[in-house]
């Protein structure tokens, strides 16, 4: 550590991404990416932007990528903030709308990067325990409290809530922001931005990097009332006036536009979800119900570290959490290709039987 370090610097725990390995033929199931790739037409969108004009800044108001966001979601412009990836619009929601002096609340197993952010702005908080099915308990959130966010679904297993209790959470707090972290709601779900309209302090944050298959680009969006969106605004006005270059622009309205691709890619990646999720029952394993393009299981025969490290083994990774022990034995396991899917199953298939063997 460094003595010139910041106290706040020297009390911080970071987010730990997935790996990223750069291995020749790796079956890489660990960071929920999209692996059919982004539609044509944006890669055209970003070829067309390799002019000249790169020379310019782009505009700082992203005016054509919310009015194509807004059109998708039926909203107005106005409703609309983006950023540079849903990381950092969730940061910016943290600072904007979340800093009280109440703390705020957000579920024990969840998207780790939560209490990252709380710590890092200095931000009281309250881990709320799933149940023991590992769902989220609205009645556990019907207390004071300086913020409410949520993944839905949730991530890191998959589980969704379902529209009337979320509407019951809104409800039951209306005096306080909640914020839903829609990173896959696209694989099953039923977003909450219908609720907008009646509940002004409901923000909604999605992302660009799942269902449009554009991790890369880094590219996400929150909807919400226009006050609220006004304060996103003026957090990230003190921090970065431009956090999305001019290609990010031009493929993020190509994305949101080329809604034929959309459909088809994340329909095909949810008939490969059951299908994955049929495999690995058959294999003895307890999966969860998912409405993400991922899946979170486990295996009452084998502890989850020993089979994510067999299966690394095979060229194969997956996510492994070793904290919170609850989830200890989880793996949770991005939904690939049908060719990647099977590989899956046939190495755990051998794995299984190995455990066996030694008893």
């Amino acid at each position: 550590m460094s003595r010139y370090w910041s106290a706040v610097v020297h009390g911080l725990t970071p987010y730990v991404p997935g790996e990223q390995p750069k291995l020749a033929d790796l079956v890489k199931l660990n960071t929920n990416e999209n692996p059919y790739g982004p539609s044509p037409r944006v890669l055209e969108a970003i070829r067309g932007g390799t002019s000249d004009a790169l020379r310019l800044y782009p505009d700082p108001l992203a005016t054509e990528l919310r009015e194509a966001i807004a059109g998708f979601h039926g909203l107005d412009a106005a409703q609309v903030f983006v950023g540079n990836g849903s990381d950092e619009v969730l940061a910016h929601a943290f600072l904007a709308l979340l800093k009280h002096e109440t703390p705020i609340l957000f579920p024990d197993i969840g998207y780790s990067f939560y209490p990252v952010y709380a710590r890092l702005y200095g931000i009281a908080y309250r881990e709320v325990p799933l149940t023991d099915a590992f769902e989220i308990r609205v009645e556990d959130y019907f207390r004071a409290n300086g913020g409410i966010v949520f993944p839905n679904p949730n991530a890191p297993t998959g589980r969704l809530l379902a529209l009337g209790e979320i509407e019951r959470l809104l409800q039951a707090n209306r005096d306080s922001a909640v914020v839903i972290d829609e990173a896959y709601i696209d694989f099953g779900g039923a977003s909450a931005v219908p609720l907008i309209e009646r509940h002004p302090q409901l923000l909604v944050v999605h992302t660009l990097s799942k269902s449009r298959a554009l991790a890369g680009l880094r590219v996400g969006y929150a909807l919400g009332h226009p006050d609220l969106i006004a304060g996103l605004v003026r957090v990230k006005d003190s921090f970065n006036s431009y956090p999305l270059d001019r290609l990010a622009l031009a493929g993020g309205i190509a994305a949101m536009q080329d809604t034929a691709w959309f459909d088809a890619t994340r329909k095909q990646i949810m008939a490969s979800r059951e299908n994955l999720a049929t495999g690995l029952k058959a294999l003895g394993f307890e999966v969860l119900p998912s409405a993400a393009n991922f899946v979170f299981a486990r295996h009452p025969g084998a502890r989850g570290e020993t089979l994510a490290a067999r299966l690394r083994e095979k060229r194969i990774i997956v996510r492994h959490f070793r904290t919170p022990e609850r989830i200890a034995d989880f793996l949770r396991i991005t939904v690939g290709t049908e060719a990647q899917c099977a590989t899956l199953l046939a190495a755990f298939e051998e794995i299984l039987a190995a455990c066996r063997a030694l008893g």
